[in-house]
């Protein structure tokens, strides 16, 4: 009996995460109505209640959900660039680029901040910073950039990917921003690089 209810909760939460997910992208947080998310869901508020709290809690988990197909996305794009400092390169412009989806510029980098506040403070985000942080120490001991603090210096990389994307999604014309915006991440990692004489 525990198992089944389990079970009921957990499909209820897929099916209030799919439902707001949609919504979301296409009508923004603010026009997205709770009773519309919940009836498209086959739910009711009280389902949302108990499972998120609010609806500031069904966008937390949504994001979480974005943000972690973003870091799988661009983690499978850096383990196809070819070795560790390649990968690290690949996987912030991915991140980068992610910024012109329409779902992501939405859900993610407008209403996110907006609603929940600083983005390098969400949980989702901590996963990201300790991958990036891992991939610095191997380049640190490789002898390929320079012997920074390692959570520094994923701190640093994370939030110019990150800024890089919000000003994509904020700005008129995306597809002009996101060059520049991938140019100038490659620049700033370069700078960790050791030169060699």
């Amino acid at each position: 009996m525990a198992r089944r209810r389990a079970e009921m909760m957990e499909e209820n939460r897929v099916k209030l995460i799919a439902a707001a997910r949609k919504a979301f992208a296409e009508k923004g947080y603010s026009a997205a109505s709770m009773d519309e998310l919940t009836a498209e869901a086959g739910l009711t508020r009280g389902a949302l209640y108990h499972n998120f709290g609010d609806k500031r809690g069904l966008l937390a988990a949504v994001i979480h959900q974005i943000d972690s197909e973003m870091a799988s996305h661009a983690q499978e794009i850096g383990e196809r660039a070819g070795g560790d400092w390649q990968g690290l390169l690949a996987e912030g412009a991915a991140y980068i680029e992610m910024a012109l989806n329409p779902e992501v510029q939405r859900i993610v980098l407008l209403d996110g901040p907006a609603v929940l506040g600083d983005p390098s403070q969400w949980p989702s985000q901590s996963g990201c910073l300790q991958a990036t942080e891992r991939t610095v120490e191997r380049l640190i001991k490789q002898g390929i950039i320079k012997p920074v603090d390692a959570e520094a210096a994923a701190r640093l990389l994370n939030g110019a990917a990150l800024n890089a994307a919000l000003w994509i999604a904020a700005s008129d014309n995306p597809q002009d921003v996101l060059p520049k915006a991938v140019e100038a991440f490659h620049s700033l990692a370069t700078g960790l690089l050791v030169r060699h004489a």
